[in-house]
């Protein structure tokens, strides 16, 4: 949120813009623009602004600021969002992906699953275009997750990408490193697969993860009472709940064992 002086100087921002654009606007016209962008970081009005200077032939309008700063906040566009979409009807792929990306994917897959994929990506797109300026309109920033998939080689792949584009934290994506590279397919791990979809598996898992995914069933029970959306966005809370804190686990084990590799020489 900008100061009532930071708010000023946006307003004379504005004015200045709109000037280089061979157009004039009032110090009430600019003040109200600017209490209207004061919730957006300063950085990314700023270039808003200049791709403004730089793009704009007709009048600096509002909208054509909040369309620039939009368009900034991480979330892909359309065309990369189906084909991410696409990617993950392979169950093989680990596909990092948007909260709009996988509700609007839920719109679609009736139709992908009778094989209208023109069909599929019309109903993905308008849905995806509605969440998207649902979630900007509310000022909801972008949160990417992670669904896993069951070849291993994939998901050091996507992860590693995901970490390079600044898609997941970096410390979260070691955490999902760590575990891939370091640890064997546990007990645990084919417990996760499992609630995550993937094979049942008749190993017993700790009673760490045995209780956690315990909680996480019932949460996904309450799930027949909810919405199409809501269901979605608990299946995605709940998977990626259970998955940071496995890799987290995972990674401590890690440390223990080098420690005591290295007290041990």
């Amino acid at each position: 949120m900008l100061s009532s002086d930071a708010v000023a100087n946006l307003a004379g921002a504005l004015c200045a813009t709109a000037e280089t654009l061979g157009q004039t606007i009032s110090a009430n016209a600019a003040q109200l623009m600017a209490e209207d962008l004061a919730s957006y970081e300063a950085a990314d009005i700023r270039a808003a602004l200049q791709s403004c200077r730089r793009e704009l032939t007709g009048k600096l309008t509002l909208a054509a600021i909040l369309q620039r700063i939009q368009a900034s906040d991480g979330r892909p566009g359309k065309d990369e969002a189906w084909a991410i979409a696409l990617m993950s009807a392979d169950e093989s792929d680990t596909v990092v992906m948007t909260d709009e990306i996988q509700l609007a994917l839920g719109a679609a897959r009736p139709v992908l699953d009778i094989g209208d994929k023109v069909g599929a990506r019309m109903a993905f797109i308008n849905a995806y275009e509605r969440l998207v300026t649902q979630a900007r309109d509310e000022g909801k920033t972008v949160n990417w997750h992670v669904s896993i998939g069951f070849d291993a080689n994939r998901r050091l792949e996507a992860i590693t990408k995901a970490v390079q584009l600044k898609r997941i934290p970096q410390e979260r994506g070691q955490l999902y490193l760590a575990d891939l590279t370091h640890q064997p397919i546990t007990a645990d791990g084919q417990a996760i697969a499992a609630l995550l979809g993937g094979p049942e598996s008749s190993v017993k898992p700790s009673a760490e993860i045995k209780g956690r995914i315990g909680v996480i069933k019932s949460a996904l029970q309450n799930m027949r009472k909810a919405s199409e959306e809501d269901k979605v966005l608990m299946r995605i809370n709940a998977a990626n709940d259970l998955a940071d804190r496995l890799a987290l686990l995972n990674k401590q084990v890690a440390d223990g064992q080098n420690k005591n590799q290295e007290l041990s020489q």
